[in-house]
Formats: C-alpha cells, structure tokens, sequence
C-alpha cells in the first residue's frame, strides 16, 4: 500500500476537482515545485494510487434513462464466473461481492424500459443465477467516484 502524505493529499484533491489541471497549475495550487508535483504524481500513478483519467459524462443528457440496483443469488461455486459474464455487459457499470441475503450486487443502467427487460432476460438470467431482484433508482441523491478518505 502507498502511503500519502500531505503533499500528495494535496496534489490529489486539485486534481479530484478538475483532472485537466496542468502539473505547473497544480505545483502553484499546492506551493511545491513543477518537478515535485511531476514525480508524485508520476509515482502515484505507478503505484496504482491515481489509476486514470476521465470525462465524468451526465447520464440522463447521453441517453441512460433508467438506473437499477439488482441483487443476485447465485449458484454455488460460480459466483466469480458469472460475475465475470454479467461485467462483460456495456449496461453494467460496477458488480460487488457481497454480504447478507443475495451474493453479488450490480449497479447497472438502461435506455428505456424495453432495454432493461432485455438486460434482465439476456443478462441476468444467465445460466447460474437462481435469484435476482431488481431495484429502480428513482432519485440519485449522491453519486460519485471514489475519493481521498477524510482524516
């Protein structure tokens, strides 16, 4: 595990609000020098801390009208193979091992209706899977990626 320091904390929180933010940008944000945020941030990449960059896109303005929440109960012994058929699916954006009466949970999302009938027919009906229940999100109140822990 890497560990953090302050410098990095804040190398990451400039970078959390607006990943574009050029390294000469950051190093004055931070009040280090260019070459200090250009190697922390280098070795934090590899180091597996900063794993990418992306465009964080409005679901509802790019089509994906629906957003569920599916619990599965899955035959023993191929959990970890039907989880890796069911990730295989554009639709589905994150699949949990997980405590407590089902065991996987996926977070997914749909065009339409029509488009969650068949990712439910087609996908999560897949030979091993004895049980699932899907939720229909109705209202996102928080939602976001993965962030620095608060101390």
């Amino acid at each position: 595990m890497y560990l953090l320091d302050e410098i990095d904390r804040k190398i990451i929180r400039v970078l959390e609000k607006d990943a574009r933010t050029s390294l000469r940008k950051i190093s004055e944000l931070v009040d280090v020098s260019l070459g200090t945020v250009s190697n922390r941030v280098k070795k934090m990449e590899n180091n597996g801390v900063i794993m990418g960059y992306s465009v964080i896109l409005n679901p509802d303005e790019i089509g994906w009208e629906l957003n569920v929440v599916i619990g599965l109960r899955i035959q023993k012994g191929r959990l970890i193979e039907i989880q890796e058929k069911i990730a295989k699916d554009s639709r589905v954006h994150g699949v949990y091992d997980v405590t407590g009466d089902f065991d996987s949970m996926v977070i997914a999302r749909a065009k339409n209706r029509k488009d969650l009938d068949d990712l439910s027919k087609n996908v999560l009906s897949i030979d091993g899977v004895e049980r699932s229940i899907t939720h229909l999100v109705l209202n996102t109140v928080k939602e976001k990626t993965a962030t620095l822990p608060s101390e």
